[in-house]
């Protein structure tokens, strides 16, 4: 993934983080493929090793202090690496008053120079965070997102099976409501999947039949979450007669997003099924697998010491 210096400026401005424009306003598509930034002050001194062309390099007080004090050889050696190294942007926090030829080197260069009023940390932390987020991988599901019993469980399965009415069933019965139709899902490190709605379809369900109805207004904010970690995958599948489900438990599936693989559960669909305390259950199921309890190998572990036990008993016999 990667964002251009405009969209970063534009999407900064909307978040409440001001940035102007001193000069580069030619070079505003550079690229930002990295969400960390940097402070290249030992790129002053002349070691550029370490410098990343395409992250933001922040100058904040002491850099600007530093140049200040130098002397006007050494000044002009100092910035000289702006001339080696195609940096995609440079950014003065504080309001800080700009060297002369600190400007003139990135104009020449064609150097996007930005410059904020935040302080240098507060700056850092907000940047990172916005670039965290548009920088991070994203992919859109077809499905719904709910939050039981703490566990973020996605629910799958082709259209008309019944995912938004089990959605309803689940918010009824005090479940939190995260998205329905289409899941966005941004991956985070380390292994970690975060879904939200849609902007358009934030806090709407729609119901066949009934249409669409609001969450929000309907149950309240404290039914509505607007993101969630996944944990867990649930599939919704028709029953077939001919077909041979898991009864007990032991096979181990997973659903792969991002390269991410989460454990699935496929539940076949059939009237009479009470699918809410089944997703219930399966989101009981996956915090006991957690703390290390697995009903499923219990069962089978007791099975097998039973039957070991009663093969000897036969043997001495």
């Amino acid at each position: 993934m990667e964002i251009t210096i405009k969209e970063l400026i534009e999407r900064a401005n909307e978040n409440n983080i001001p940035l102007e424009i001193l000069c580069g306003e030619d070079a505003l598509d550079n690229r930002i493929k990295n969400p960390r930034i940097q402070k290249p002050g030992l790129a002053l001194t002349g070691f550029t090793y370490h410098i990343h062309p395409a992250r933001v390099q922040i100058f904040g007080d002491t850099e600007i202090t530093y140049l200040k004090e130098l002397s006007a050889y050494k000044k002009r050696k100092a910035v000289n690496f702006l001339d080696e190294i195609s940096i995609s942007c440079l950014i003065i926090t504080k309001g800080l008053e700009i060297p002369s030829l600190l400007l003139k080197k990135a104009c020449r260069n064609k150097i996007p120079l930005l410059r904020t009023t935040m302080q240098s940390s507060v700056f850092i932390r907000e940047i990172e965070e916005l670039l965290n987020e548009l920088l991070a991988e994203k992919v859109s599901i077809h499905g719904n997102l709910i939050d039981v019993f703490g566990v973020g469980v996605l629910i799958l399965g082709k259209s008309g099976i019944g995912k938004s009415e089990l959605a309803l069933s689940l918010i009824m019965r005090n479940h939190r409501f995260v998205a329905d139709d289409m899941v966005e899902i941004v991956k985070k490190y380390p292994g970690v999947l975060i879904g939200r709605p849609t902007e358009m379809l934030k806090h709407i369900v729609e119901i066949r039949g009934l249409g669409i109805v609001n969450i929000k207004d309907l149950f309240g904010i404290s039914a509505i979450r607007d993101t969630k970690r996944i944990e867990l995958v649930i599939e919704l599948v028709k029953w077939e007669d001919d077909t041979e489900y898991d009864r007990l438990g032991l096979e181990e599936d997973f659903y792969e997003i991002m390269g991410i693989k989460l454990p699935l559960v496929k539940l076949p669909v059939t009237p009479g099924r009470q699918l809410p305390v089944l997703i219930e259950v399966a989101a009981r199921n996956y915090l006991l697998k957690i703390k290390g309890i697995d009903s499923a190998k219990d069962f089978k572990d007791t099975l097998d010491k039973i039957l070991k036990e009663q093969q000897k008993k036969e043997e001495i016999e």
